[in-house]
This record gives C-alpha cells, structure tokens and sequence, in this order.
C-alpha cells in the first residue's frame, strides 16, 4: 500500500471505529467534546484531535488509529492494515452531550473571558453546589474567591482557573451538577490555591480535589494545593518540576485512590527525583479526596441528630 492511502485509509477511520467493536464504552460523565474517555475493565482510552488520535491513560502509549491497533492487539504492521481497511465505513456511537456546543465569542481572548464572569457570591448557584453537593467550606471558597481562583459557569457550574508561572490565565475546569469540561481554547497548566511561595507542593487531579484536600488540612499556610485537571500536558509538566525545583521544595503526589492516581503518582516521583526535592505519597480514605470531604460531611450530619 502506497503511503498516501495509508494516509487516506488513516484520514477515514476513527479511533473510535477501533474501540467500539473490541468492547470499549464511552464514558460520558468523564469525557468532554475535545477527549473522548473509553472504558474496557480496567482500561482506559482517551480519544483526541476529532477521533484521529488517542491515548492510554494508564500508560504513556498515544497515537493514531493504526498504533491504536498494535497497541490493542499486539500485531504486525500489514495486519493492522488489513484490520484498519476492513474497519472503513463503520459508523460508531456518537456521544450524546448534556449541553450544546458553547457560542464563545471569538472576539475575547481567554483571559477576558475569565474577567467577564461574575465571581461566586454566598448563596449563588455555584456556591450552593460547592457547598451543598461537594461539601467545600464557606472558608476555603472564600480563600480561592480572593485569590480570583474561581467564577460562576452557566447553570450553577464553577469554573476553576488554570494559571500559567506568570499569573496568566490559560484555561479553566469546568464542573457542575451535569456537567464536565474544560474551557474551549484553553490550555491546562495548573489550578494553583494556597502561597505561591509554599514549599510543600500538592498535586491532585481536581480543582475540586484540591480545594477539597485544602479543606481537610484547614488550608496548611506552608502548603500550596494544586490541580492537574486531570491532564499530563507538557506545559503541566514543566510548571510542576519548576515549582519542586526550588530551593526546599516538598512534592506531595495527592492523586486519587486508584490505578490511574498511582501512574500519575509514580511520573511525580520522578519529577521530585529529577528536581533533587523530597516526595512524599498522600492517599485520600476514598476514591479522591472530595468523596473523602463528603463522606465526612455525612458522617458529621448523622452524629448531630
């Protein structure tokens, strides 16, 4: 096969065409419009780039529809191929999403898009949601409300900023009662709470965990609560090994409770290895630490009765 139709047989089968037939299911709750998550088990597909690209979450593996099929099947280049061929004009499931495609205007820049949403105030409907579904305190949202960390997102949902070293505003989480994102055009770096010179440095995989783990610690003055948005950008990278770098630096590896938590915690070990800073693994009692923070909540509520 000449290379340019391999190059159109690429063009013509999405990843997604792969995933579905060998088990895989789209998790709607996890996924957003620019990544697409895939669940089989205890695996994990990311899908990108419009269904042309991929990769594992567990892993460090990525790519295109034909290493999507090595990388699942373990075969030869001709016969992923052939099975990528046999795979042309299959339709597979479209996501179905909660809301439609935002209308930005293109006119604003992300930064003043950030500056053009209202910031919570008590009893708005992101406060309520922080506080009522997600059991953040009224001191920690005011913390991160004074240090311009979040906005009111349409429909009650918060937006919770990602900055760059500078102070820039790159980008921003977005979450709600049904609805999970991040801004279109934005660029994930780091939700940053807490001193900017704190040497004691958490990493979660959450605005809302962070702020969560904020919360359990009664928001540590030598502690600076982060959030990866539940990404591995370069970009997140290079902000995480320059903030370990620094003279004293602690780096905590505050992910989540399971498998993908623990892959993110061992990349941050090398991070600190390679930094020269100390290390330190914190695991949450749940899942992640705002099901932690909400269990406790519960558990405070049933001994006031």
């Amino acid at each position: 096969m000449e290379k340019k139709d391999i190059e159109e047989l690429k063009n013509r089968v999405p990843c997604a065409a792969v995933l579905e037939p060998a088990g895989f299911a789209i998790d709607i709750k996890e996924s957003t419009r620019k990544a697409v998550k895939y669940r089989r088990g205890n695996d994990v597909i990311i899908v990108i780039h419009d269904g042309k690209g991929w990769f594992d979450a567990l892993s460090d593996a990525k790519g295109d529809v034909f290493s999507l099929v090595k990388h699942l099947d373990g075969i030869g280049f001709a016969d992923v191929l052939q099975r990528v061929s046999d795979l042309v004009g299959f339709a597979p499931s479209e996501p179905v999403w909660t809301r439609a495609s935002r209308a930005n205007n293109p006119d604003l820049c992300i930064a003043d898009r950030w500056r053009a949403r209202r910031k919570p105030w008590r009893e708005s409907l992101t406060w309520r949601y922080l506080r009522d579904e997600r059991a953040i305190p009224n001191s920690v949202m005011r913390a991160a409300i004074s240090q311009d960390r979040l906005c009111e997102g349409p429909h009650g949902s918060m937006w919770a900023v990602h900055l760059s070293d500078d102070g820039a505003v790159t980008g921003w989480e977005e979450r709600g009662p049904q609805w999970r994102g991040f801004s279109t055009g934005g660029a994930k770096v780091l939700f940053r709470l807490g001193s900017a010179k704190a040497d004691r440095v958490c990493v979660t995989e959450a605005a809302i965990d962070a702020m969560s783990l904020a919360a359990i610690e009664d928001l540590r003055r030598d502690s600076l609560y982060l959030s990866t948005g539940g990404g591995w950008a370069p970009l997140t990278v290079a902000a995480i090994y320059r903030l370990s770098a620094r003279p004293g630096a602690r780096l905590i590896a505050a992910t989540d409770n399971n498998r993908q938590g623990e892959i993110y915690a061992r990349r941050l070990a090398a991070i600190a290895l390679e930094a020269g800073c100390a290390f330190e693994r914190l695991r949450p009692s749940a899942d992640d630490w705002n099901e932690w923070l909400r269990n406790e909540a519960c558990v405070e509520r049933g001994s006031a009765h």
